[in-house]
C-alpha cells in the first residue's frame, strides 16, 4: 500500500500504566482506542477523557477493557494488549480482502472498514481527530481534516494493492474532492449526473461517487464508493458522514442516496 500510516496507529513505542514515566502522545492513542471500544461495547465501562494522561480514570477504563476480554485486570498497557485494543484496524487493514476483480475488491475493502467501526473521536471540543482519521488522511487530523476523500483514496489503495496495482493510476492522490474531480475530468473517467440520471451510464458496484454543491458546477462537497445500484438509488459506504448524509459527520457509514434528487456525479474505476 501507498498509505500507510495506519501502521503508527497500531503500535506503542512502549508499555504504558498509571504512575510511571508515559509518554502523552501513546496515553492519548490508547485512551482513544478505550473509547472507540466503547462505541461498539457501551455497557463495559471504557469510555474516558483523552487528555494524555495515564490517572486513575484511565487505569480504570483500561482495568474494564481487560475484564471485558478475560485478561488479567491490571491496568497495565503492553504493546500485545494495545495491539488487542487497534485489532479492529489491523484487521480492516491487513486481513486479505475477498474477491477477484477490482470493483469487487473495492466493494469488500470497505465493507471491512465498515464492519471495524472506523470513525472519528471528537478530543478537546474538536472533531475530525482520533487514530482512524489519521490512517486516512495521512497522518493529520483536525476541524479542517474533512476525511471522505481520505477514505475513499484508502480503500482504492487497498484493493489495488491486492492486485498489484496503485490508486493513482484511478485517481489524483489528493484529499480534495475537487482536485480529484478536475484530475478525472481530464483523464475522461468522469461521468456527470444528468448522464447518470438519464442512464447513459450505469454505475457500477465500485465506482466513486461525488455529490456536487447544490450552488455550484465546480464545487464538490462529498465523495464515497458505490457498493449497488437499484432503481434511482444508490447504496454506499462512505467515511465522514452521518445518518443526514453530511459531509463533515462522524464515521463510516453504508447509506442510501437517491441520484435523482441528488447531483451525485460518478468516476469509473476501470
Amino acid at each position: 500500500m501507498i498509505k500507510k500510516h495506519f501502521l503508527k496507529e497500531i503500535e506503542i513505542s512502549g508499555t504504558q500504566s498509571r504512575g510511571a514515566a508515559n509518554s502523552s502522545k501513546e496515553v492519548s492513542k490508547i485512551q482513544s482506542w478505550l473509547n472507540l471500544y466503547a462505541f461498539l461495547n457501551p455497557s463495559k465501562g471504557t469510555s474516558t477523557g483523552i487528555d494524555g494522561d495515564f490517572g486513575p480514570a484511565t487505569e480504570r477504563a483500561v482495568k474494564n477493557y481487560q475484564k471485558a476480554n478475560g485478561l488479567t485486570e491490571n491496568g497495565i498497557v503492553t504493546q500485545e494488549l494495545f495491539r488487542k485494543m487497534a485489532d479492529p484496524m489491523i484487521k480492516a487493514f491487513t486481513q486479505p480482502v475477498e474477491g477477484t476483480g477490482l470493483r469487487e475488491l473495492v466493494v469488500n475493502a470497505a465493507k471491512q472498514h465498515l464492519v471495524a467501526g472506523a470513525r472519528e473521536l471528537t478530543i478537546k471540543g474538536e472533531g475530525n481527530r482520533g487514530p482512524w482519521v489519521r490512517a486516512y488522511m495521512d497522518g493529520s487530523e483536525g476541524r479542517d481534516q474533512l476525511w471522505c476523500m481520505g477514505f475513499v483514496q484508502t480503500i482504492l489503495d487497498q484493493a489495488t494493492s491486492q492486485v498489484g496495482g496503485s490508486f493513482t493510476n484511478i485517481v489524483k492522490r489528493s484529499f480534495s474532492c475537487d482536485t480529484v474531480a478536475g484530475e478525472a475530468q481530464k483523464r475522461g473517467s468522469f461521468i456527470g449526473y444528468t448522464l447518470v440520471r438519464n442512464r447513459v451510464y450505469h454505475v457500477q458496484p465500485g465506482d466513486i461517487f461525488l455529490l456536487q454543491s447544490s450552488t455550484n458546477s465546480h464545487d464538490w462537497v462529498h465523495t464515497g464508493i458505490v457498493v449497488e445500484s437499484n432503481g434511482d438509488v444508490f447504496e454506499t459506504i462512505e467515511g465522514n458522514t452521518n445518518a443526514d448524509g453530511s459531509e463533515n459527520g462522524y464515521g463510516v457509514l453504508r447509506r442510501t442516496r437517491n441520484f435523482m434528487k441528488s447531483k451525485l456525479d460518478i468516476i469509473r474505476i476501470d
